[in-house]
């Protein structure tokens, strides 16, 4: 991957009352999609969840102290959630089966503007309402393997010059 200023550009985030705060570099995700299963819908309390896949040092903690909590998904594989403890707000999730990655719920960044998702994972848990993405992937329930959501956002960032999606302005630390 291209070492640019995008690539090492943090944006930070937090949850809703700030006593968590965090910093990440989107532009090191691996795959950003829309999740339709049970678990998502209540923690959002609505369609569906964003999920923001990237390795493990794209993301830090700066501040607080998140509280976990391990549930076991629709998928059987065991999930740890993140949150705070303060206002309830879920910022990021971890699990053995994906060893070195964070799910970032990037609803949680301080300008979340620009990011695009390129699939729909649980499509079959999918509320009536809500439509696939046009031209994304698509899988009925959660995927062994992550490889086509991977080749299409990597395939999205290379037509984008290596940025995943509009890179905002303001939010960009350095790196």
């Amino acid at each position: 991957m291209a070492d640019s200023s995008e690539q090492k550009a943090w944006r930070e985030g937090g949850c809703a009352c700030g006593a968590v705060r965090y910093r990440a570099r989107p532009a090191a995700a691996l795959a950003l999609y829309r999740c339709h299963c049970r678990d998502c819908q209540k923690q959002t309390s609505s369609a569906f969840g964003l999920s923001m896949f990237m390795p493990a040092e794209a993301f830090e903690l700066t501040q607080g102290t998140p509280r976990k909590f391990a549930r076991q998904a629709d998928s059987g594989r065991i999930i740890d959630s993140f949150f705070c403890a303060d206002c309830g707000s879920r910022i990021y999730n971890t699990s053995a089966a994906r060893p070195g990655l964070v799910n970032l719920r990037p609803g949680t960044l301080d300008d979340p503007s620009g990011l695009t998702p390129v699939g729909d994972v649980w499509a079959a848990r999918r509320q009536d309402w809500v439509d696939l993405l046009p031209g994304g992937v698509a899988y009925e329930t959660q995927p062994d393997d992550l490889t086509a959501l991977i080749e299409r956002y990597a395939a999205r960032k290379a037509a984008r010059g290596g940025a995943p999606d509009a890179s905002p302005e303001a939010g960009d630390a350095g790196s």
